[in-house]
This record gives structure tokens, sequence and C-alpha cells, in this order.
């Protein structure tokens, strides 16, 4: 075994890694970008080495300052955990170049399902069902286009490099094809370097369904059972469960026996995903195989039981697999959520900012979260916005979901936008609860799964007041006597009118001082901390449990397993202001332009698309807000600009 490994990656999944090592008495080694001089991964592991600005590509993409790097500090073997280098052909070369085991896959067989088209070609001859397409070689946009017209729409644009949903785009007609082929090409050669493309028929109501296999030098190869990955956003996954609901033990058999001739026709060794798409019929095909370990193999450890980054060690090491397929173990169900710093309701729009508050349910043996990221980290716009994977595990499919919907009620971020909320309503929703989960669930249940503002509960403002009352109450005692705010009156108690505005809802609570408690309309009512955060409150009989975070005028409450943002009106900090009216359209957050759409001078209607950019790895489109004229761009294409910079001077109802 290793007696010291360098972690090619960042964030979590370093972490993962990390605390694997820390098991096995392997000393670890991180590599950082000089954005993450600070980061969680760069604290756990025993040495730490920069290796280049923010920019991916001039740092963790550097396959010369990683190789150095390995030197410098003795490592015998890389983990290059997922994305970035974990599937590059070069990377893996040059490890063996210089004497450095990688651990993942012989270069052979990441070179031969690196390219989409090219492992089609290979699954082809092993028998591996494949969806109908166009996966050649002549890249030709006009080829491509009538290639498209023969399959019928909508069919799926695919970078035939790519992973993660980047370089995928859905088209629904012929019209469509040109704009979604050149945006796929653009995101494909900036995530990958390639922007060659194959073309699919893109299946209804498809479900994402993928196998665990694992390979040793022997030639043993097993399947460690499926996974459901069928509910995301912007093709990304970000609920996946194991096993997958509705799938019964001979299409288990079946899948795990085609995911394991697919690894046997390429020559693998170590950890893989085989991903594929199935019908409402039971018929999968082929999609493609990730040659690494997949952002959601927790829930696979959490039903067998196996820390899968030891065994990638250990065969990596030399040693065989430790089970036949038969000793493989199923017990159970085990959900994964991913939480990211994005606004679901602005179409899951990137956030990022400081983590003001981060908290999460207790470690068990029944939940478990995996996070790049503490308290007080920053969420950058340099790389993926995730802030943390929440696993839990039950033994049966309704009691996990239950268990995932209290763990999220015990999620508490402040500090950017997240999708905590959004989760919850995902997880608990009826056809997620009955199993019916496909690709497009999230967008066909927008409604339900993205409401519009909605009256929040009464007891919400009730309990922001109090808490706001306690947190001034708490400070005045740190202070001077002449300081306190305990509504103290030679002729009687204080009465005070707290104003909140949430969203377009503005409530006002009125709350008398009455000794060390408080009056609500004619109730009685005490505030007990039992945190930082965490409030116990009395009104009459009534008893809540809450927790509220101030950052700045916004209260953060987290009450009835759902966060709310409530801004309080401070009389003294806003007396005397008036409002002011800002237009524009500006950057939505800190980005780089790709593409200027439409001509200074030009009349478009509503949702016309005007720019395009990137940010956190994937392209935004900027579109106009209504009917009017493009007076002038502020921008221009290639460059970069912070959030809230104007970017288009649009003059509306020209």
């Amino acid at each position: 075994m290793f007696t010291k490994i360098l972690i090619a990656n960042r964030g979590e999944i370093a972490c993962r890694v990390i605390a694997t090592c820390r098991k096995l008495g392997i000393r670890t080694v991180a590599v950082y970008s000089e954005a993450d001089a600070g980061a969680r991964h760069v604290r756990l592991a025993d040495e730490a080495y920069c290796v280049g600005p923010a920019a991916s590509r001039e740092s963790y993409l550097r396959v010369d300052r990683i190789i150095e790097v390995c030197k410098q500090s003795g490592a015998q073997a890389v983990h290059p955990g997922y994305g970035f280098l974990s599937e590059n052909e070069h990377f893996a070369l040059a490890c063996e170049q210089n004497g450095i085991v990688f651990i993942g896959p012989p270069v052979k067989s990441i070179r031969a399902m690196g390219l989409k088209s090219a492992a089609k070609a290979i699954m082809q001859q092993a028998g591996v069902p494949l969806v109908p397409g166009y996966h050649g070689a002549d890249q030709d946009p006009a080829l491509l286009q009538r290639e498209a017209d023969r399959i019928g729409y909508p069919v799926l644009i695919k970078a035939s490099a790519g992973g993660g949903g980047k370089g995928m785009r859905v088209v629904n007609g012929p019209d469509e094809f040109a704009a979604a082929l050149a945006s796929c090409q653009r995101e494909a050669r900036t995530s990958f370097g390639d922007d060659h493309v194959l073309i699919e028929k893109y299946l209804l109501q498809p479900r994402h369904i993928e196998i665990q296999v694992f390979a040793d030098k022997a030639g043993h190869t097993i399947s460690l059972h499926e996974r459901d990955c069928s509910s995301q956003r912007r093709h990304q996954k970000v609920v996946e469960e194991a096993p997958a609901p509705g799938v019964d033990a001979d299409q288990r058999v079946a899948m795990g026996k085609a995911a394991c001739d697919a690894a046997r026709a390429v020559g693998y060794v170590g950890a893989g995903t085989v991903e594929f798409i199935a019908d409402s019929a039971g018929n999968f095909y082929f999609m493609e195989m990730n040659t690494r370990l997949q952002v959601e193999h927790p829930v696979t450890e959490m039903i067998t039981g196996l820390d899968l980054v030891e065994w990638q060690l250990r065969i990596a090491a030399g040693e065989d697999l430790p089970l036949t397929q038969e000793q493989v173990p199923l017990n159970g169900h085990a959900i994964e959520v991913r939480i990211y710093a994005e606004e679901p309701e602005k179409g899951f729009l990137p956030s990022v900012g400081r983590l003001v508050c981060f908290q999460a349910p207790a470690p068990s043996a029944h939940v478990r979260l995996d996070t790049g990221v503490e308290q007080g980290d920053e969420i950058t716009p340099h790389y993926d916005p995730m802030i943390a994977k929440l696993i839990v595990w039950e033994r049966s499919r309704e009691a996990a979901i239950e268990r995932m919907l209290g763990a999220l009620a015990e999620t508490r971020i402040v500090g950017v936008g997240h999708n905590v909320n959004f989760l919850s309503r995902l997880v608990g929703h009826a056809a997620f609860r009955e199993g019916r989960v496909d690709t497009g669930l999230i967008e066909r249940e927008r409604a339900t799964l993205m409401p519009n503002a909605t009256e929040l509960p009464a007891g919400v403002f009730e309990v922001a007041a109090l808490a706001q009352l306690s947190f001034e109450r708490e400070q005045s005692r740190s202070s001077s006597p002449w300081s306190l705010t305990d509504g103290w009156r030679i002729n009687g108690a204080q009465t005070r009118s707290l104003q909140f505005v949430a969203g377009e809802q503005t409530a006002n609570v009125s709350i008398r001082y009455s000794g060390d408690g408080y009056v609500v309309g004619d109730q009685p009512a005490k505030v007990q901390r039992l945190s930082e955060s965490d409030l116990r409150i009395s009104i009459g009989q009534r008893h809540i449990n809450a927790a509220v975070v101030k950052a700045g005028e916004q209260l953060h409450v987290f009450f009835r397993g759902r966060q709310y943002v409530l801004t309080y009106v401070d009389p003294l900090l806003h007396a005397g202001e008036t409002e002011e009216v800002h237009g524009g359209l500006s950057a939505p957050m800190p980005g780089k332009i790709i593409a200027l759409l439409a001509e200074p001078g030009a009349e478009v209607a509503k949702g016309a698309p005007l720019l395009v950019m990137e940010a956190m790895k994937m392209e935004l489109t900027v579109f106009a807000p209504g009917k009017g004229k493009i007076v002038s761009y502020l921008c221009n294409a290639g460059d970069q600009v912070k959030e809230g910079v104007p970017l288009v001077d649009f003059q509306a109802g020209a």
C-alpha cells in the first residue's frame, strides 16, 4: 500500500479522499490555486502546494505543475477525484512516464471512453444497446443539422468529450438547431478544450440509471448495483438514490451484466460508472462510461457498507477485488442531494459570497455530509458552486425520504443563495415519493417546485420580531446601562411596532415589553436562547422551536422545516430616505462576456437573447426583460465583468 499520495483536486472530493487516507494511515498532499489558499482541503491535508492562479487552466489543469509537486513531495500516487484531470489521458500518461501511480484506469481505457463517439462504436461491438444517433467525425454544421432531421426531434446535442451536463442542449425543432449547436460547441471548448459533438434521439420522460463497476488487474469485474440520477436541472443531477425505484432483480442483473461487458471491452481497471438511459417500458441504452469515481458514489457506499475510495487505493496498489459479485451486499435505501450555492427561482443562477452560517445535521449511521467548505469560507465564482452533499440511509425508500426531509430541515445556510428549500419540495413531491422520476420531472413540475411568492406563515413574523428584540437586548446588556433596550418607562411599558419585508409582503408586529419578557397581542411571550441561533419561544400556551440568523438588516428564520428571509426596516437607519429607481440590465454574477447577440439600435421583443456570459463553468444568457430597444452595449465580448455591472443600455417600451 502507498504511504503518501497526492490529490489532484479540490473541494469536497479532496476532503473525501483525505478521510479514507487518514483511516488507512496514508499521508496526503493537497494542491491548491491562489483562490483556494485557505480552503478546507488545504487545511486537512498533511502537506499543500500552490499550483497557480485561480483559473483552473492555470492551476488544477496544469499537468506539468502537478507532476512537479509529486516529485517534490515524494508522493507515490495521484488520486484525481472527479472533474479536472480525472479523465485526461495525457495526465494519466504523464504519471506513468514519471513513475507515479495514477489511481484510475489504464491510459488505453480513458482514451477509449474519453470520446463519446468512439465509445459508442466500442459498445456496439460489445453488444451493449445504444440510443439511435449520429456519432461521426464529420462536424460540418449542415451535416449535423441533416442528421438531426433524420433522427427526428427532439434531439440531444452532447459534447463528445463532455460530462456533468456541460456542452449539452435539447433541441425541439429544426429552427432551434443552429443556435443550440453554436452554444453547445462554445461551452464544450471552454470546459473540455474540444468542440466535437454527437447527436442522439432525445427520449421523452427518460430515466438516468447508472451502474457502479469495479475491476482489478487480474481481470475480475463486478457491479455494485445501480443508482437513479433522474432528478436533474440543466442536465445536471441534484438528487441521486440507490437502489433505483422500480428496478427489479432481473433488470438489475441485466444492467449489471451490460455494464461489466462495457468495462471488459476496454480493459478497465479501478472504479468506473456506466450510465444508461431507460424508457418507460424498461428498455435501457448505453449513454457513456465515466472513467472515475462519481459525485454520487456515497449512496452506493451507504447500501453496500463499502468504502469505494479504499477499494480504489487497494486496486491501484495491485490488490485483487475483495468480493465476488455474489458477495456484494444490498441493504436498505440511500438518497443524496447536492446542496448548491444557487437560486432556483432565478433559473438556478449560481450565487457567490461568504458562508455567514453553515450548519448541518450531526453525522450518524443514518446521515452523512460530504463538503469542502465550513462556516466562514467563501463560495467564489472560479469553481463549481456545490456547497455539500447530504446523504441519508434507511431500511426503506419511504423512511429514507422522511429522513432526508428531516435532515434538510436541520440544514442552515446564510450568506449565499442556495437550493435547500427547493430540495425539500422536490424530495417531498408526490411524484418523487411515488418513484415517478424522470429527467424532465423538475421542469414539468416547476410551478409546484418553485412557486411564486406566497404569503408567509403568520408565526414567521412573530418569531422574527421576538428574535430582533432579543438580539437588541443581548447587545445592550454588553454595553453601558444607558443603552438598555428593556422598554422600561416611568409611566408604563413601551410598545414597539416592528416592520419586516419579505419579497412583496410587508408586515408590522406590535410587541409590548413586560419585565424580562414581552406581550404579543394579549398573550405573554418569552424568548429562550439555546445557542447563537436556536430559540425556544413561548406565546401564551403555544411553544415554538426556531432558529434565527441575523446578517445585517436581514433575518434568516428557520421555521417548520423552511428558511424565510426577512428584512427588518430599522426606522433609525431609513429615516429621511427616498426611493431610488434603478434600471438597465446588469451582470447577474461575476463572469466573462462570451458573445453579443444583437445589434445596437435594434428593437427586440420580450425574452429576446441579448448576450451570453460564462460564469462558474457554464453559459448564462441575458434576455430582454420586455419589449424595447438596445441603445448600446456597455461591454464587449471577452470582457471580465463584476456582479451588478451594467451590461446593456436598454430602453423599455421603445
